[in-house]
């Protein structure tokens, strides 16, 4: 749950005497998705908070990031506006924290409207203020008992620290501390290479900070290995640093800021930063709500362990979002507790199904993806086969000058079903939905290619893409195919 305080949403005592057919612990977009949910199949609910209603993704997570990652982007559009003949463009950062400022208000606007203000539209919900814990007949709000039939868990995460020796000592921004600094730091070591450490790291190179990003592994280990790489590039073309496969030795606070030293296959590194930012990992938030009394068991990774009805190991209590240490998306999250509210109060039916899940990294160019990797199928057992598009392939990609990225496809090679997309470009976070749709119903690569696309636009080189399994689209006119 978030740890921030905040009053306006605080109900009072007296709907902790009756008894609710659900209760919520959590009151994030999970939280919110479980209550409403249960609300609309007629349930009484009692939905249980602490701290800042509306959990991470509005308040410190999805939209002040991706707010932030827009304006800084409206500097490099200026400074690469050149790449068109005949046009110059200029822009610069005034006031860091007066652009946060306005990112503020835009949270407060949307934590009302969609989250505070929205509890009086539901006669089932009562809100209630308090740290939950589970309990022999429902939970224990503050101490004080909340009889209830069933329980849904939906408490988040928040960020986690890697084990870097000395890191203790060190003041270090986390992805939610760093998006309310109001004064830049000169220079920022980012320790993580996934999509909270690479989106954070072209933000603040962008807004004038000298950025280095580290990692264990590679810039998103999770995604195709050409994606990654292609993205270090990129980073590197803008002045980002960008150091991978790094063994952490230590880190320590100088008079000026940070050093960390590490090693790396070429040999030892020494970096030096006024500012870190640690962006490793989230955490479950699991900690003093009664789970091992309860039996509630957790997963190696700290998450609580559930089914594919997102049951927990303790009868009639059910998990779902970021709590549960997987798929950590806002949407799943909201998917994932409408089935936990579901099943809660009517028999289970509900699969959760993340086979079509869409990810999305924003970064420029973003990163998108659904389905399988190449290295995911082939572990699955399928007979792989690829194709690879390069953006400089695509129509849309060359009249915006701007062909940073490329489009992979990982089909079945016996049955042709499509099993995974992956897109790196400019608007491959508004592409990747035709391909969630192809997956969630079994479409083949030649299904996808012989669909019809809109000429000039990105999502046509999925099209392209699936082409290229059978044809040789340098030998093709636009729209041919």
């Amino acid at each position: 749950m978030a740890t921030m305080t905040d009053d306006c949403c605080t109900s009072g005592q007296d709907g902790r005497s009756e008894r609710y057919d659900l209760a919520v612990i959590g009151a994030g977009s999970a939280g919110f998705s479980a209550a409403i949910t249960a609300a609309e199949l007629g349930a009484r609910v009692a939905l249980i908070g602490h701290g800042t209603i509306g959990g991470t993704c509005v308040n410190v997570g999805c939209v002040p990031s991706k707010t932030l990652i827009r304006a800084a982007e409206t500097l490099h559009q200026a400074a690469t506006a050149a790449r068109f003949a005949g046009i110059e463009a200029h822009a610069r950062l005034t006031d860091w924290s007066a652009t946060v400022a306005q990112k503020d208000q835009l949270v407060d606007a949307l934590r009302r409207a969609k989250y505070r203000d929205l509890l009086a539209a539901y006669e089932g919900i009562t809100y209630i203020e308090g740290r939950a814990r589970l309990a022999a007949d429902g939970v224990l709000v503050a101490g004080e008992p909340l009889p209830s039939g069933k329980v849904v868990i939906a408490t988040g995460a928040r960020p986690a620290m890697p084990s870097v020796p000395g890191i203790e000592e060190v003041s270090c921004l986390t992805s939610t501390t760093a998006l309310a600094i109001e004064k830049l730091p000169r220079s920022l070591l980012v320790i993580g290479g996934g999509y909270i450490g690479c989106e954070l790291a072209q933000l603040f190179a962008r807004a004038g900070v000298a950025v280095t990003i580290v990692c264990r592994h590679r810039l998103l280990p999770e995604s195709e290995p050409e994606i990654g790489a292609a993205l270090a590039g990129y980073f590197e073309c803008e002045g980002i640093e960008v150091h991978s496969g790094l063994e952490y030795r230590q880190i320590r606070k100088t008079g000026d800021g940070v050093i960390l030293s590490a090693r790396a296959e070429g040999g030892d590194l020494r970096l030096v930063a006024e500012r870190v930012l640690i962006a490793s990992g989230r955490r479950p938030n699991t900690e003093e709500m009664g789970l091992a009394e309860a039996r509630v068991a957790l997963r190696p990774s700290g998450g609580i362990e559930v089914d594919d009805r997102l049951r927990t190991t303790k009868a009639g209590v059910y998990a779902a979002g970021d709590v549960t240490g997987r798929d950590q998306f806002v949407y799943m999250a909201a998917y994932g507790a409408r089935l936990a509210a579901e099943n809660a109060l009517d028999g289970d039916k509900r699969r959760y199904d993340n086979a079509a899940m869409p990810a999305v990294v924003f970064t420029d160019p973003q990163v998108a993806s659904v389905g399988l990797t190449e290295a995911a199928a082939r572990q699955a057992g399928h007979a792989v086969e690829t194709s690879l598009l390069p953006l400089d392939q695509v129509p849309r990609a060359l009249a915006a000058r701007d062909t940073r990225g490329l489009i992979k496809l990982v089909a079945d090679a016996e049955t042709n079903r499509l099993l995974g997309a992956h897109i790196l470009a400019p608007e491959g976070a508004d592409s990747i939905q035709t391909a969630v749709l192809a997956i969630k119903h079994g479409l083949t690569v030649a299904e996808l290619a012989e669909t019809i696309f809109p000429y000039l636009t990105t999502v046509e080189g999925l099209k392209l893409a699936a082409q290229i399994f059978t044809k040789d689209i340098a030998k093709l006119s636009c729209c041919a195919g």
